[in-house]
């Protein structure tokens, strides 16, 4: 109860200083905000999370949760300002689709792995709204990887999907055959979309691998740029400069620092 409590507390004394800081007195900055010129701290907050969680820096985790969760009272309170919901509404709506889209814990109905409750989710979203489409609610705005990962996933939820990886396997390598024919051919159009049913396979694989096609990615990025710096420092160190150093001497650097890591 005492933790309710809590909860209750601080919850609504953040909701109060929105309220303070959009009121006639509040602060000039955080008065002329709107849902669009929000947009861009809504996006960064949820990167600023992300980087965190893969940095492991779980101590500083609160602090970015925080600035997440003061975006979504932030954006209520405007709505609340224009009588279109408040922040009580959204709780309230999230409450009753937890309760509802998870029968096995709040009803009757038994689920015993997570790939059972994947499918049944989905089911649940379909029955609320008789002309949704199996791959609705993934947002356009996503990251093309992720979102041809949540796509994909929504399909095979329903069972589109391929029924072994090793067909995946054979997908991969028909895509990277009419990639090549697009090349040789010096079609560029036909280039950009080979490449993008090359990425898209790609995907599908990842999901087979059990491995998340954005994460990877985002990991062997951050890889490259750490590699990258240490030749530029082991060049600088060397008083030299890369642009005016052949790629076999870059090369050669960055082996020795790839065989260190």
């Amino acid at each position: 109860m005492k933790k309710a409590e809590a909860i209750c507390d601080e919850f609504t004394r953040l909701v109060s200083l929105m309220e303070q800081l959009r009121g006639e007195n509040g602060c000039p900055w955080d008065k002329q905000q709107t849902y669009e010129s929000l947009r861009q701290y809504l996006l960064e907050e949820t990167y600023e999370v992300l980087e965190l969680i893969d940095e492991k820096r779980y101590d500083e985790l609160k602090n970015e949760l925080g600035d997440l969760l003061l975006q979504v009272i932030f954006q209520s309170q405007i709505a609340a300002e224009e009588n279109r919901f408040t922040i009580v509404d959204v709780l309230k709506k999230i409450n009753q689709k937890l309760i509802h889209r998870h029968p096995n814990v709040f009803g009757e109905t038994e689920i015993l792995t997570a790939e059972e409750q994947i499918v049944n989710w989905e089911k649940m979203k379909r029955k609320e709204s008789s002309d949704r489409s199996a791959i609705d609610g993934v947002p356009r705005m996503l990251p093309a990887l992720l979102r041809a990962h949540r796509v994909q996933a929504k399909a095979a939820a329903i069972g589109f999907d391929w029924e072994q990886v090793s067909s995946v396997w054979e997908k991969l390598e028909e895509e990277i055959g009419e990639l090549k024919n697009a090349v040789e051919q010096n079609d560029p159009e036909g280039i950009e979309e080979e490449f993008g049913d090359l990425m898209f396979t790609m995907v599908n694989l990842s999901r087979f691998l059990g491995v998340n096609p954005e994460d990877s990615l985002r990991k062997s990025v951050d890889k490259f740029s750490a590699r990258f710096r240490e030749v530029e420092r082991s060049a600088r160190k060397a008083h030299k400069k890369m642009v005016e150093m052949t790629l076999a001497e870059m090369d050669e650097i960055w082996d020795q620092i790839k065989s260190h890591s």
